[in-house]
């Protein structure tokens, strides 16, 4: 049984102080990891099981399920809480990779086997991803949202520099089987601190009870209506979605092809991952301690402005320590920027939307922006790197100069 979380009792304490908070950001942080283990559990299994085109089938497949269906978890998220949704999700999750776990002992995988998991894990997916944003507002007070995205922030990286390694040595140790067991356990983990996190009452003007019969459909449109009538929500979105577009594909697969151009190996592309991981590290750093940025929306649009152009000069670096030092500063600045959007994305939107808002930011930043990729491979066999960076750069410089002439955005603020 949990307890109702006041806004006074929210408020007594910094987000880094409360244990509330902290048992939300432990159950974030294993489901994370946890993911970083599933994907590196799934890409060994499918290289082992079938050809390059096969494995790279398996990679994608769950990306379909997660396109289609994350405004829907938005609307779910809305209609029975976002915690109940996160649990049910991570659930199927856990039970999934387990089952399938238990399966390995048992068969060898197949292609159609790791397809079928990879659905159902995107589908699941995109129940959890909405909610999970969704949840910040109900276990904190709106003040201390900043300090969230920033704790939210170092998880992601945690998990990014963990997670993976450790697929490696459950891999090497007993193969896809004890990968999956690890990732299923990660998720089992969150569990019981999801169901310890004390939430705040539910929005009065809940949309389930102002309209019983209303539809998901017409949920969805009424959550859509609430973004684009919005001052401050539009202009967000519309910086999202421009910005990642501008930003995932010389960021991932570019700087692939940047090191393969110069020369620098998987090793010297190590490093400039590093380097920008640290760099958001720090952002998220700044954020976690510090709670709070005066001019929310103008700091937002001027990092995201100086991250393009640190892109468009990751392109012309000479060496692997410049190329560091630049990404660096673009994990700086980008994830600075991105953590700042967050945080004006939940204290902006009306809390019985906050679902629905959250699912679209996400489609943008999840589903829509990786299909940069082969356009982005495309122009780099036609062009080069340099060109395509640049091109890139100028599409994210597009969106924060877009948030800079919307005056709401421009001036908007977090609350103190």
């Amino acid at each position: 049984m949990t307890v109702a979380l006041t806004a006074e009792q929210a408020s007594e304490r910094p987000a880094h102080r409360d244990g509330n908070v902290l048992r939300w950001l432990g159950a974030y942080t294993a489901s994370t990891i946890g993911d970083s283990v599933y994907y590196m559990a799934l890409a060994w299994a499918a290289a082992r099981t079938g050809s390059a085109s096969q494995t790279g089938l398996v990679l994608a497949v769950g990306s379909i399920p997660r396109a289609l269906l994350l405004l829907g978890g938005g609307v779910l998220a809305d209609r029975f809480g976002p915690r109940r949704v996160v649990v049910v999700s991570d659930t199927v999750r856990c039970l999934v990779i387990l089952g399938l776990a238990g399966a390995l002992l048992l068969t060898s995988p197949t292609v159609w086997m790791l397809i079928a998991v990879a659905l159902v894990f995107g589908a699941a997916d995109a129940l959890f991803l909405p909610a999970v944003g969704a949840l910040p507002p109900r276990i904190t007070a709106p003040g201390q949202l900043a300090r969230v995205q920033g704790l939210r922030g170092l998880a992601t990286r945690t998990a990014s520099v963990v997670g993976a390694p450790l697929g490696g040595v459950a891999v090497a140790l007993g193969g896809p089987a004890l990968a999956f067991a690890a990732a299923g356990v990660l998720f089992a983990v969150s569990l019981p601190l999801l169901l310890a996190v004390r939430m705040s009452p539910p929005p009065v003007a809940d949309a389930a009870e102002a309209a019983p019969d209303a539809t998901a459909w017409r949920e969805l449109v009424d959550g859509l209506r609430h973004i684009r009538r919005h001052p401050l929500l539009g202009p967000l979105m519309l910086v999202v979605a421009v910005s990642e577009l501008g930003f995932v594909g010389p960021l991932n697969l570019g700087l692939i092809l940047l090191s393969e151009e110069r020369g620098w190996g998987a090793s010297g592309m190590g490093w400039i991952i590093a380097a920008f991981g640290t760099g958001a590290g720090a952002s998220a750093l700044l954020l976690a301690v510090r709670g709070r940025l005066p001019r929310a929306g103008l700091v937002m649009c001027v990092t995201v402005l100086t991250g393009a152009f640190a892109i468009a000069a990751l392109a012309y670096t000479p060496s692997v320590p410049l190329a560091a030092g630049v990404a660096a500063l673009i994990g700086l600045f980008v994830g600075l920027g991105g953590a700042l959007c967050g945080a004006l994305v939940q204290t902006a939107a009306d809390p019985v939307y906050l679902g629905r808002v959250t699912s679209v930011s996400t489609l943008f930043t999840h589903a829509l922006a990786p299909l940069s990729y082969p356009v982005t491979g495309a122009a780099v066999a036609l062009w080069g790197t340099g060109p395509v960076f640049v091109t890139s750069a100028s599409l994210c410089a597009s969106g924060a100069v877009a948030g800079l002439l919307v005056s709401p955005l421009r001036r908007a603020e977090l609350p103190r």
